[in-house]
């Protein structure tokens, strides 16, 4: 049996969706010694409209990348998460952006909230949002070790732009830590470890 984690993550065009799932993608796959698909969709409008990536991460190859319920769901936008909220499995971690997302979690399902625009702007970017996210995702699911992901972060932003988003990155990390690390944030991760199929 391999141990396969399906993860969603939405919000709307411009909010850097597709480049924080390709980050996910490479940084299991390149430096985290696993498997990785990712699917992305569009409305029809690029930029404003709702956006959605997919990814399928396993530690064997993955022969078939759509997902059905997602174990994780990161959510940048209200409309995704109205749009994608039923599709999360019951037990499946919901991490979102605070200050734009009202969530509704079912009774028990782990949720972790962050004001990534927020801490976006405290850097100097708000355009670095989506890296933001991408630090409390990292620390939030554990799916691959820190420097995993940092280096995935370095390969994929562009050249002159690496310390910047590197910055953004260990502070939305940070920010898990301070609010949900410790005794509480730990047990509800391993209440959420990402189920085998």
């Amino acid at each position: 049996m391999s141990n396969r984690t399906e993860i969603r993550i939405t919000g709307f065009g411009g909010q850097g969706v597709v480049l924080a799932g390709h980050i996910i993608g490479h940084a299991c796959a390149v430096n985290g010694g696993k498997h990785a698909t990712m699917i992305q969709s569009f409305g029809p409008e690029a930029r404003g409209s709702a956006c959605s990536t997919t990814l399928a991460v396993s530690d064997t190859e993955v022969l078939y990348p759509y997902i059905g319920r997602p174990d994780i769901f990161v959510v940048m936008s209200g409309e995704g998460y109205e749009k994608y909220r039923d599709e999360l499995s019951d037990d499946g971690m919901l991490i979102y952006e605070k200050d734009l997302v009202k969530v509704k979690p079912k009774k028990g399902q782990p949720s972790y909230g962050v004001s990534s625009t927020r801490i976006a702007e405290e850097i100097g970017r708000a355009i670095v949002q989506n890296i933001v996210m991408l630090g409390f995702f990292a620390a939030a699911s554990k799916i691959v070790p820190l420097e995993a992901m940092r280096e995935a972060v370095t390969d994929s932003v562009p050249k002159g732009t690496e310390e910047l988003n590197l910055r953004a990155f260990d502070a939305g990390w940070a920010a898990f830590e301070e609010e949900y690390g410790g005794g509480a944030g730990k047990k509800k991760e391993e209440e959420a470890a990402p189920v085998s199929s």
